[in-house]
């Protein structure tokens, strides 16, 4: 079940529900706990509890019930014949959320084949008209296909043309990946549960005008700035998808393409709502769901990328609650070093800049060379691989100096391309 500090009250998961159902702009009129030692194949709920939620519903003149929970297709449809309303379980609202969200043709492609893959598992008897019909070849003319069986069908052949459409928004991605990488920049990403200030954060540091809401996944499709550093060097901030404990894994899938602007991420920030009671427990659904993309929270570094903890909203603790807080974040080890920050405020911003800055210095490394004015080929290469800091022609010999800035994948690479030995300068 996981250690006792990521567990969540029932009542924070009853507040979460109530904004996700908000979310969607449904009317909550009453909103309760059931304790259920174990869930019923048929209906989820125990029978009496069943009858009690039918009298409220009634009473409430509820349209839809909204179960905090995964309900199988035979366990929605015979609690919407007990309560005679419309029951979407917490699958259901989340790809609601994400249906009303999605701007872009590639979001609304992503959640269409979510929605769909949800679907097609709930084709279960749901309308009269299923009976099979007579047909097929042969004197023995055999059963025909079913409306249950042509709906499946339309729905397959619907999910094979968004795949085929996501593949070549994947395509696209990659693209445009490889033309940063040309530039090159490095890609900070921003990651973090839904509503932990991703969108606010990134609108401070980019001075952008991204949706940014007190509400859950106000921000759906990926949005990607320009940002100087303290020291002038350049970076791409991303900002991505807010994720939730229990999210949809056709979700996670569906949005990989989106998704791969973190694995792909020099530095990945996880921007937490350090006020919230549950961030601790939020902090153990994103790692989860980091570790499902293939990235390992607690080991970034050894995969190339750095891992910055942003812990934000301080500016709704208290001074003792803060004092706490930046005493643990110094405490900690520098690849861990968490960063306090206000993204409302503006507190913190700018130490967060200078970790990004540290953090990439880290894994880059500063070399000297000379080249031959007329060895295009090379500078290409050194544009193309490495960030070209600074460019002098000698004006005697009509040579190049050049200080590039490489990552320390590339080094290597570079020294042997150049016939570099160590940090010397070295001459082509």
């Amino acid at each position: 079940m996981g250690s006792a500090p990521a567990e969540r009250t029932p009542a924070a998961k009853l507040d979460e529900a109530i904004g996700l159902a908000r979310a969607v702009d449904l009317d909550v009129a009453q909103a309760g706990i059931v304790m259920l030692n174990a869930p019923r194949p048929a209906t989820y709920l125990g029978k009496g509890k069943v009858e009690e939620i039918a009298g409220l519903v009634k009473t409430n003149q509820a349209g839809i019930v909204v179960m905090d929970c995964a309900l199988t297709p035979v366990q929605q449809r015979n609690l919407e014949k007990a309560w005679n309303a419309k029951v979407v379980d917490r699958t259901g609202l989340i790809l609601e959320i994400f249906g009303r969200r999605a701007r872009t043709r590639e979001g609304s492609l992503q959640v269409e084949h979510a929605h769909l893959t949800y679907q097609k598992s709930r084709l279960v008897r749901s309308w009269t008209h299923l009976e099979r019909q007579r047909g097929g070849f042969g004197f023995l003319g055999g059963p025909g296909e079913t409306q249950l069986e042509a709906d499946r069908r339309m729905i397959e052949e619907r999910l094979a043309k968004i795949e085929s459409e996501l593949a070549k928004v994947k395509r696209t991605r990659a693209l445009h990946r490889e033309s940063r990488r040309r530039v090159p920049y490095p890609v900070v990403a921003l990651v973090g549960y839904t509503n932990a200030g991703k969108s606010t954060l990134f609108n401070r540091m980019t001075a952008a005008s991204v949706v940014s809401a007190d509400m859950l996944f106000a921000t759906l499709d990926p949005t990607l700035r320009a940002v100087d550093l303290p020291h002038g060097a350049r970076v791409i901030v991303s900002d991505t998808v807010g994720f939730i404990s229990d999210l949809p894994t056709m979700l996670v899938a569906a949005f990989r393409a989106t998704l791969e602007e973190v694995v792909e991420a020099d530095v990945v920030l996880h921007v937490r709502d350090i006020s919230h009671e549950d961030a601790e427990a939020q902090l153990a659904d994103v790692e989860k769901i980091l570790r499902q993309l293939g990235i390992d929270p607690q080991d970034g570094a050894s995969e190339g990328r750095a891992i910055i903890e942003v812990w934000n909203k301080i500016d709704r603790l208290d001074a003792a609650a803060r004092d706490r807080l930046e005493n643990l974040a110094e405490r900690r080890p520098p690849p861990r070093r968490a960063v306090p920050v206000s993204a409302v405020t503006g507190e913190g911003i700018d130490a967060l800049r200078a970790a990004i800055e540290e953090r990439l210095a880290a894994r880059r490394v500063m070399i000297e060379l000379e080249l031959d004015a007329a060895d295009g080929a090379g500078l290409s290469w050194l544009h193309r691989h490495t960030e070209v800091i600074r460019k002098t022609i000698d004006q005697d010999t009509g040579r190049l100096a050049l200080t590039v800035r490489a990552d320390t994948a590339r080094a290597d690479a570079l020294r042997a391309r150049f016939a570099i030995s160590g940090g010397e300068a070295a001459k082509n």
